[in-house]
């Protein structure tokens, strides 16, 4: 995960797409052995099973696509970093066979391009960047910034490429297979342009999105996977040990996981307020009937704000919009401060201003480490509202790994796997998005409703395939 940065690098430079059907075999063979073991340190894997439902909606769909009738994207959920491996499962095994069983006749490879975030070769290393161009993938910047190329090469893919392409909209990770995050309006942007383009092209295909949610189960209860990590975490933290010894199982982990946040929420108010001179208040809710939990998810969330705000300070930006909003735009200035447009050959800098450059490098990635903070419980305040069972415990836990990881560690380590897990993965029914824009046209208020309204409608059908 995201190393620390102390000097200014070089622009962050477009990947291009250069497809290789063989790279695409090889990976697909290797599928079984990546999705059950860890490969890279940030690859928890340890997947030993998926199932897949309402398969043939998406194998009719291919069968429409390779007849030349429709054009299609399929916007996944992605709670974890296993999610594309999951998927390329799904293409490459799953919806052949249910093809072939269905005599659903397939005259082509099914696969599909796929955009993913630009930032992940910097974590994860350049090597990635390079698998990714040659099975599909279409690199993207995520920040207020229009990414031309990314842009133009997804449109391109997408009206014209001999594949669907899938998109996250989500944006990102949240580590809880029972809530989708706020969804970003890119998905239902790139469906008005594949409208408009067949449209320019005098082409009748009809411009549909799949819905397809993906949720994680453990095969067994981690309980005791789940002790050793929260007691882990007890002790990284400095919580003091306390028996808790009243009610179930499941109770009592519940409770653990509610002080051990109570805790970490206390000490981050205390940083913010003594070295950043934060002004935070002790939060009452002034509801007689708000829970103790109700509390603290208020006050997760004004520590979250306190935390944007430290960053955006920095970078001189507004604070405005949705945390999602906030953490995008402060990701683009972060990146404009460390790989560097303006300065074509950082070599051929004088040491005077290299080392100017280096500190602001070092320095931006500081406060970048407010916003990753926060990235990670942007969607946890449902969790935390309802009875834990054993998966969701885990994920809370391991989202509270992450942010002690990223405090004390300089690179974050790879997360402890608590056991086998089981993947599930839903086929949601086709939207229309032809139907959308035709009904908008001549008015741009209409426009912006229109993909307003289609990336709320992806955003329930996704929560309901996982509820």
């Amino acid at each position: 995960m995201p190393r620390s940065i102390h000097s200014t690098q070089p622009p962050l430079r477009f990947i291009p797409l250069r497809f290789n059907p063989f790279i695409l075999k090889i990976t697909q063979c290797l599928l079984p052995l990546l999705l059950r073991f860890r490969t890279r340190p940030w690859l928890p894997a340890g997947i030993v099973n998926i199932e897949a439902r309402n398969v043939k909606v998406l194998a009719e769909l291919y069968q429409q696509f390779q007849a030349g009738k429709i054009r299609f994207l399929i916007a996944f959920r992605h709670p974890e970093v296993e999610d594309p491996l999951c998927m390329l499962y799904l293409l490459s095994r799953i919806v052949p066979k249910v093809a072939r069983q269905q005599n659903i006749e397939l005259k082509n490879r099914v696969h599909s391009y796929f955009l993913y975030d630009r930032g992940m070769t910097i974590w994860a290393g350049d090597w990635l960047g390079r698998l990714f161009s040659r099975i599909g993938g279409v690199p993207v910047r995520r920040g207020r910034r229009l990414d031309r190329k990314a842009i133009q090469t997804s449109r391109e893919l997408f009206a014209s490429g001999k594949f669907p392409i899938s998109v996250a909209p989500e944006g990102g990770t949240n580590g809880l297979s029972g809530v989708v995050s706020p969804l970003e309006p890119g998905v239902a942007q790139m469906g008005f342009w594949c409208v408009e383009d067949l449209q320019k092209a005098n082409r009748s295909e009809t411009v549909v999105i799949v819905p397809i949610a993906i949720q994680y189960r453990y095969v067994e209860p981690p309980w005791s996977k789940l002790d050793w990590l929260l007691s882990k975490l007890e002790f990284d933290s400095g919580l003091p040990m306390k028996e808790i010894d009243q009610g179930e199982q499941q109770e009592i982990y519940y409770q653990r996981i509610c002080r051990l946040a109570e805790y970490l929420i206390a000490e981050m108010e205390e940083f913010y307020r003594r070295f950043y001179h934060q002004d935070i208040p002790k939060i009452i809710s002034t509801e007689e009937s708000a829970s103790p939990n109700q509390v603290l998810i208020d006050r997760l969330h004004y520590l979250m704000n306190i935390a944007l705000q430290v960053a955006e300070q920095y970078f001189g930006l507004q604070s405005q919009g949705t945390f999602i909003d906030r953490c995008r735009r402060l990701e683009e200035a972060g990146w404009s401060y460390i790989y560097r447009e303006d300065l074509p050959d950082i070599n051929a800098l004088p040491l005077f201003k290299r080392g100017l450059a280096d500190w602001i490098a070092e320095e931006a990635d500081l406060r970048m480490r407010h916003m990753r903070l926060v990235e990670s419980f942007v969607a946890v305040s449902t969790y935390m509202q309802e009875q834990l069972t054993a998966d969701r415990c885990a994920e809370i836990a391991l989202l509270m790994f992450d942010m002690l990881s990223r405090i004390k560690d300089t690179t974050l380590p790879g997360r402890p796997r608590l056991g086998w897990k089981e993947a599930q993965i839903t086929v949601g029914e086709p939207i229309s998005v032809s139907d959308r824009w035709a009904s908008s046209q001549g008015d741009r208020h209409a426009v912006r409703q229109a993909l307003s309204d289609l990336t709320r409608d992806l955003q329930i059908a996704l929560q309901k395939m996982i509820d």
